[in-house]
C-alpha cells in the first residue's frame, strides 16, 4: 500500500551534486510494500500521456516546482515477496526491488533526489539517457559517491523519447546483485513518427539471484549458476498475467539486468521491435518476430496488435529460466528403473521418493516438504491442470469482454466448442521403421572408425508402481 514518510525533512542535500538549488524541502518520499500490479499513474499535472503499467510494480509520483518535476528515490534493504511462500532479503528502492517506474515527457525538466539508505555508499545511474557528464552517475568518475544516511540531487532534461532504466555505478557486483534497479520511460511530447500509440503499455525488468532453498538472501558472488530467473523480482506463479482487450495495440516493454541473454518468447501473435535504449527502430529495420533476444544490459520495445483470443504464454525461452529454485545438481533418471531400490530404501526411509524416472515433471507432482522459504522447481494450476513452470513465466490474457482500460483478471480463457485438443479414441497404425536397408549418409568418410557401438536399449514406460 502506497505510504508518505516526511522522515527525510532536513537531510543534507550534497552541494557537489548540483549548483545552487533553493527549495523549501524535499518531496516526501513514496514508498510501496504490495507485490501487486498497481494501475497506470494517470498525469495529474504537466502534459498528458498514455501512462505504461508495471507488472507487479508501480510507477513513482512527483510534484511540481516552479517547471520543474521533482522525484524522491531512497535505496534502502526491502523485503521482496518473490511469490507467495518465499520472500528475499534485497536492495531497492522505495520499498521494493524494482524500484518504482519513473514516466517523464519529453522535455521535462526533472529534479531527483536520491536518499542513501543503505549500509554503504552509492550512485545512479540513468541508463540511456542524455544528459551532462556530472549526472551521470558513476561513483569517483563524474561525481563523490552518496554516502549512508546522504541525499543528491540530479538534474537535466529529458531530452528524448524512449525505454531506459536506472540502476547503481558503484560496487555494482553488489548492488545489482541484491536487486538496485528501475525502469524509465520517457514518452514523446508530441505526435513521433516512429512511435506509435497504444492502448496498453506494460514494463519489466529482467533480474536473476542465487537464493539456497532455505535462505533469503541472494549469493552476490555468483557468476553464473543463479536459481530464481525473475521479471520485477518475481518468479512464476507469482508473475501476474497481462490483461488486454482484443484487438488492442500492446507495447511491451523489457530490460534486461541479469548476467545472460533471454529469448522473449509470445504465443499466438507477431510483434515488431519498434525500440531500444538507443531511441526507436526506423520502420525499414523491423522485421516479425515471435522470440527476440534480450542481452545483458539492453532494453526492447516489442509492439503487436492482440488480435487473438486467449491465455497466451509469454516466457524466456531458455527452459532452465522457467524453473525454480530446486533445479540444480539433479542426475538425468529418465529411463532408470528404481522400483527394486525403492522398496527397499523405503523400509529404511518410509518417505522416499524417486524423482525425475519419468521426466523433471514427478516434481511438480511430489508431495514431500519443501524447505522453509522455498518454492517448487515446477508449479502453476491452470483450467486443465499442472503448468509445470517457473521463473520467467506469465500469461497474456486476450478477451473480446475487456473494456478499455480495465486492467482486471478476466479469469480463464472459455474455449469455443471444438476449439480445445482432445484425446484421440480410434486405432492407431502401425509405426513404420527403417530397417536393414537404410543407409547412413555422411558429408565424408570417418577416420578411424570404432570397430564396434555400444549397444543402447529403449526402456518404454511399464506398469510397475513408482515411489
Amino acid at each position: 500500500m502506497l505510504n508518505r514518510r516526511n522522515l527525510l525533512k532536513g537531510a543534507a542535500v550534497s552541494a557537489t551534486a548540483v549548483s545552487t538549488v533553493a527549495l523549501a524541502a524535499l518531496p516526501e518520499p513514496v514508498l510501496q510494500s504490495s507485490p501487486d500490479t498497481q494501475p497506470p499513474l494517470l498525469p495529474p499535472n504537466g502534459r498528458p500521456y498514455n501512462p505504461v503499467v508495471t507488472l507487479n510494480g508501480w510507477t513513482l509520483p512527483w510534484r511540481m516546482n516552479q517547471g520543474v518535476k521533482e522525484f524522491h528515490l531512497v535505496a534502502e534493504p526491502v523485503v521482496r515477496e518473490l511469490a507467495p511462500g518465499m520472500k528475499a532479503h534485497l536492495w531497492g528502492y522505495n520499498g521494493q526491488s524494482p524500484g518504482p517506474t519513473i514516466e517523464v515527457v519529453e522535455g521535462d525538466r526533472l529534479r531527483i533526489f536520491v536518499t542513501n539508505k543503505l549500509p554503504e555508499h552509492t550512485s545512479v545511474h540513468w541508463h540511456g539517457q542524455r544528459l551532462p557528464n556530472g549526472m551521470d552517475g558513476v561513483s569517483g568518475l563524474t561525481q563523490p559517491s552518496i554516502q549512508p544516511g546522504k541525499t543528491f540531487v540530479y538534474e537535466f532534461t529529458a531530452r528524448r523519447p524512449g525505454t531506459f532504466m536506472y540502476h547503481p555505478h558503484a560496487d555494482e557486483m553488489t548492488q545489482m546483485a541484491m536487486g538496485m534497479m528501475g525502469f524509465w520511460v520517457t514518452h514523446p511530447k508530441s505526435r513521433h513518427p516512429l512511435i506509435d500509440a497504444v492502448d496498453r503499455d506494460f514494463c519489466f525488468l529482467l533480474s536473476a539471484y542465487d537464493v539456497e532453498p532455505g535462505a533469503a538472501t541472494p549469493r552476490i558472488s555468483t557468476m553464473t549458476d543463479f536459481n530464481l530467473w525473475t521479471w520485477n523480482s518475481r518468479v512464476f506463479p507469482g508473475i501476474d498475467s497481462l490483461h488486454v482487450r482484443l484487438g488492442d495495440k500492446v507495447r511491451l516493454r523489457v530490460g534486461n539486468l541479469t548476467m545472460t541473454n533471454h529469448p522473449i518468447h509470445l504465443h499466438g501473435h507477431e510483434f515488431m521491435v519498434t525500440g531500444t535504449d538507443g531511441g526507436p527502430v526506423p520502420r525499414s529495420a523491423r522485421w516479425p518476430e515471435v522470440t527476440t533476444d534480450v542481452a545483458v544490459g539492453q532494453m526492447r520495445q516489442l509492439d503487436f496488435v492482440a488480435d487473438e483470443p486467449g491465455d497466451w504464454a509469454l516466457h524466456c525461452h531458455k527452459s532452465h529460466h522457467t524453473m525454480n529454485a530446486m533445479g540444480h545438481g539433479l542426475p538425468t533418471m529418465i529411463g532408470v528403473d528404481h522400483s527394486g531400490l525403492a522398496q527397499k530404501i523405503s523400509k529404511l526411509v518410509p518417505d522416499y521418493m524417486v524423482m525425475g524416472e519419468r521426466g523433471m515433471a514427478d516434481m511438480g507432482e511430489m508431495s514431500m516438504p519443501l524447505p522453509d522459504n522455498t518454492l517448487p522447481m515446477m508449479t502453476g494450476q491452470g483450467p486443465f491442470g499442472g503448468v509445470e513452470m517457473g521463473g520467467m513465466f506469465s500469461v497474456l490474457k486476450v478477451r473480446k469482454e475487456q473494456k478499455p482500460g480495465d486492467y482486471s483478471d478476466p479469469g480463464w480463457y472459455r474455449h469455443p466448442k471444438g476449439e480445445v485438443a482432445y484425446e484421440w479414441s480410434g486405432a492407431l497404425p502401425e509405426a513404420s521403421r527403417g530397417g536393414a536397408k537404410s543407409q547412413s549418409r555422411q558429408s565424408m568418410p570417418q577416420q578411424n572408425p570404432p570397430a564396434s557401438s555400444t549397444e543402447l536399449k529403449v526402456r518404454k514406460p511399464g506398469g510397475h508402481d513408482h515411489h
